[in-house]
């Protein structure tokens, strides 16, 4: 299904570089339209650079995982895994200071319910925020119908939860590995870090899932390097290469996530309130 998806036709990347590049020319789009607010505060670092909207987006995903965890009743893997997709489609297009991550957030996990039909009421899905739940279900209301619009409709999304559930058959089967089931807790714990990166926007969900499969298996200092050869890729060895390459790859931005410290997002936010566009604030509703 994937070959054939949206998903692989319209939102899956080049590479890291390509979204970068997107990213800050979106960043420039809205500094060039707003000029006049640099222009009257008479500061050079007036608006968010780039490096600031990714540390505000990167802060806001691990807010985003907490908020899925918190959740009651119990989120399902599925919806938490389309809310990042949408999350991280939406700002491939548009910078922060357009639309704030704490208003889109919200949205993209009540909009991830539907599709994946997790049966919530609005007022159900508003019980666990905190604050103002009025403006809050305002809020996500307002915001919904320009999320869809944003992912241009493409709203079927496949996780790597199905492959997951495949490798561990097929290691059952196939593998003299003792008890697989084990792996379960490292390969939840790699997913969820995936959250935090762009991998989902870079890479097929086969190839998140056996990336986590091979890390929790590391984990469990089991080695699968000999299923992965001659009994998954027994008859189609010249995909090996580019198969290997995307789970070392994979592997590698797990590792190298960085959290950026509160206090920088505390000056990140401050800087935010006074160049982010106040005709989408909806913090006024």
């Amino acid at each position: 299904m994937y070959p054939q998806s949206s998903q692989k036709k319209y939102w899956k990347f080049s590479n890291e570089q390509q979204l970068a590049n997107m990213r800050a020319r979106h960043n420039q789009d809205y500094i060039a339209k707003h000029q006049e607010k640099w222009e009257a505060s008479g500061k050079a670092d007036f608006f968010l650079t780039v490096e600031e909207e990714r540390h505000l987006l990167q802060h806001y995903c691990v807010n985003m995982k907490e908020f899925c965890k918190r959740f009651e009743p119990a989120m399902p893997k599925s919806v938490i895994g389309s809310a990042f997709h949408y999350f991280k489609r939406f700002y491939i297009y548009n910078s922060p200071m357009d639309y704030h991550p704490k208003e889109i957030l919200a949205t993209c996990v009540y909009l991830a319910c539907k599709v994946e039909e997790f049966n919530v009421s609005i007022g159900q899905f508003i019980g666990n925020i905190k604050g103002d739940r009025s403006k809050a279900m305002d809020i996500i209301l307002a915001n919904e119908l320009l999320l869809m619009q944003q992912l241009n409709y493409y709203l079927t999304i496949h996780n790597p939860f199905r492959p997951i559930e495949g490798f561990l058959i097929d290691i059952k089967t196939r593998c003299s590995l003792v008890n697989p089931d084990r792996l379960r807790m490292g390969i939840d714990e790699f997913i969820e870090k995936t959250y935090l990166t762009d991998i989902c926007l870079l890479y097929a969900p086969s190839q998140i899932a056996l990336a986590a499969v091979l890390h929790a298996a590391s984990k469990e200092q089991e080695n699968l390097d000999h299923y992965v050869t001659e009994s998954l890729f027994q008859n189609s060895k010249e995909k090996l290469p580019v198969l290997i390459e995307a789970v070392r790859k994979i592997r590698s931005m797990v590792k190298a996530i960085d959290i950026p410290p509160k206090d920088v997002i505390r000056q990140i936010e401050k800087k935010l309130e006074a160049c982010r566009n106040q005709e989408t604030n909806l913090d006024r509703l």
